[in-house]
């Protein structure tokens, strides 16, 4: 299995600067051409990185999740890569491989590994191999419930985790759940959805739950709001909460995405902070 993953680079001067790109009061469109070595960040802590950072919380738009694609040079890494005690996360590796100290424990990461790093875990990534790895990183702060326990440290691959079919599709639409999503430990969910191609979700999604979605593989056509927009490769759509959406999928390859939402918890009642 192959996943889509930023290059970098920077188009030449025969590139005309209109594309796809757009930020609405809903939704925002980030096609993969805008993915470019001069919109990278770095990081206190890191050592050979550069990281490409989709999503953030903005009041008055998705005000959950960060969620980026980081890219570890040979020799990269970070002994202390969260700044935030409460921030969980979860990696997904796109290409490449790592190594991810997890307390005592070492675990190598290759294409396809998921891991989920509950609040306060101490974790360390590293890059000891020659060649560059890149992974998606999404990261919210946890919400603790009473009566809830904590969650549990996961890591695990796709291929550990089957397709459960959509109910009447004609396993046409499928998702892959890496959380349990009877777990009420997770206050977020990082899954795979995969749509075969003529493959669709048959009305417009319209609900509470924030999204981050990275295209991995294939090609649609994806209504936001009232547009109805083409994406493939290595795009990236943000949606904030209640945001229209409904798909197609088109070409001859499955189309999947990475997806965040956010879950299993009340709206908050009180002040945004």
């Amino acid at each position: 299995m192959s996943y889509a993953f930023p290059s970098g680079g920077l188009p030449d001067q025969t590139m005309d600067a209109d594309g796809a790109a757009v930020f609405t009061p809903a939704y925002a469109v980030m096609p993969a051409i805008t993915h470019r070595d001069i919109v990278t960040s770095y990081f206190p802590t890191w050592q050979k990185h550069r990281a490409w950072i989709f999503a953030r919380p903005m009041t008055g738009f998705a005000e959950t999740f960060a969620q980026y694609a980081v890219e570890l040079f040979p020799g990269g890494g970070s002994a202390a890569p969260e700044p935030d005690r409460e921030a969980q996360a979860v990696l997904f590796v796109a290409k490449g491989r790592a190594r991810l100290s997890l307390g005592a424990e070492r675990h190598e990461l290759v294409p396809g590994s998921f891991v989920y790093l509950p609040a306060g875990a101490p974790w360390q990534i590293w890059n000891p191999h020659d060649e560059p790895c890149g992974f998606h990183w999404i990261r919210k702060r946890f919400v603790p419930a009473e009566g809830v326990s904590l969650p549990e440290p996961l890591i695990t691959h796709e291929a550990e985790v089957p397709v459960a079919p959509m109910p009447d599709c004609g396993e046409a639409w499928g998702t892959q759940r890496f959380l349990d999503p009877l777990d009420l430990a997770y206050d977020f969910h990082v899954n795979i959805v995969t749509f075969r191609p003529g493959g669709r979700i048959p009305f417009a999604e319209t609900h509470v739950m924030e999204h981050g979605l990275y295209v991995l593989q294939g090609t649609a056509r994806y209504l936001l709001n009232q547009d109805w927009v083409e994406v493939g490769p290595g795009d990236f759509i943000w949606l904030r909460a209640f945001c229209p959406q409904a798909c197609i999928a088109t070409g001859d390859a499955p189309f999947r995405y990475l997806l965040y939402k956010d879950v299993n918890r009340h709206p908050s009642l009180g002040p945004l902070t």
